[in-house]
């Protein structure tokens, strides 16, 4: 099973013009069928709360600052900490999720799937019961 890692794009530019990233799918580990963000998040909030049984994610903080907490089925835990708009977070399948948020924070999303709702681990408890059925 694959783990999750931080892939850092180029980034074109300087401090004075601004700069741009541009990511295509032969750099990445699959193909986009789904793009989505979310922003305004109260930085008191904490999202994920779930992992997923097929899809593959690519994560960017495009503003601000998201803290990542992941964990496998092989019980190792991952904290990320994006707050650069040009290097994702690849998030493999099969990795439950939690997640906070600056205030100032958008998360933009690049997934392998389109949504539906079956792919969704919802469960922290169906998790673990993926995790032991792993470990057997």
């Amino acid at each position: 099973m694959a783990d999750p890692f931080l892939i850092e794009f180029s980034k074109i530019g300087s401090s004075m013009l601004g700069y741009i990233s541009v990511v295509q799918n032969s750099e990445l580990p699959f193909e986009i069928k789904r793009v989505y963000w979310t922003y305004f998040t109260p930085d008191s909030v904490v999202r994920g709360h779930h992992a997923h049984h097929d899809l593959e994610q690519i994560i960017f903080a495009t503003s601000g600052k998201i803290v990542f907490t992941l964990e496998g089925l092989d019980n190792t835990v991952h904290e990320f900490t994006l707050d650069e708009p040009n290097v994702g977070l690849y998030i493999p399948k099969l990795f439950w999720r939690t997640i906070k948020f600056s205030h100032n924070a958008v998360l933009l999303c690049l997934a392998s799937a389109e949504y539906t709702e079956d792919d969704y681990i919802r469960s922290y408890e169906s998790f673990q019961q993926l995790k032991i059925n792993h470990l057997v």
